[in-house]
């Protein structure tokens, strides 16, 4: 294969994973909106009660397990005003995915530097709030955010040079 065929070639999987990212950030985005909007629709008393049920049984066999105890550790400081905090969190940065993810998909060119933006402010508070967690899920979103701004960055850069060039 000659050099221009391997660009070609390479740059076709670089569009690939670009156009993959933004399915599974597209459906990440969804699921986040969705349920953000089930806890907001949701009463803080039926999800502490499904909560006490879902650990009821553990907890019954092994009342020290840590996975039941903390989760009902946790729901303890569940109150109306943090489900209400989270919900209005997942609402909100799912729909500002959501739309990235549409306007990206319809190449939309000023799109993709609002993107790398708007995700480059989310590694900010992911790593910040990881500071106070060491969640290992904060850093598998952050490297999936930082591979995106640079997806996002290399089909900018394609996009502006094909319409230059047109």
């Amino acid at each position: 294969m000659t050099a221009p065929a391997q660009k070609r070639g390479l740059a076709w999987l670089w569009h690939e994973l670009f156009e993959a990212s933004l399915v599974i950030k597209g459906l990440l985005a969804g699921s986040e909106a969705l349920a953000g909007l089930g806890l907001l629709l949701t009463s803080n008393n039926l999800i502490l009660r499904f909560v006490a049920w879902l650990t009821s049984h553990e907890l019954t066999q092994d009342p020290t397990d840590p996975m039941a105890t903390w989760t009902q550790h946790t729901m303890a400081a569940f109150s109306i005003e943090t489900q209400h905090f989270f919900a209005i969190y997942l609402l909100t940065h799912g729909a500002l995915k959501l739309a990235m993810v549409l306007l990206l998909a319809r190449r939309i060119l000023w799109a993709y530097p609002a993107a790398m933006a708007m995700l480059t402010g989310f590694i900010l508070y992911q790593m910040n709030h990881w500071t106070h967690t060491h969640s290992p899920a904060l850093l598998v979103l952050t490297a999936f955010d930082a591979f995106m701004i640079y997806l996002v960055w290399r089909e900018y850069r394609t996009l502006k040079t094909t319409r230059l060039a047109a």
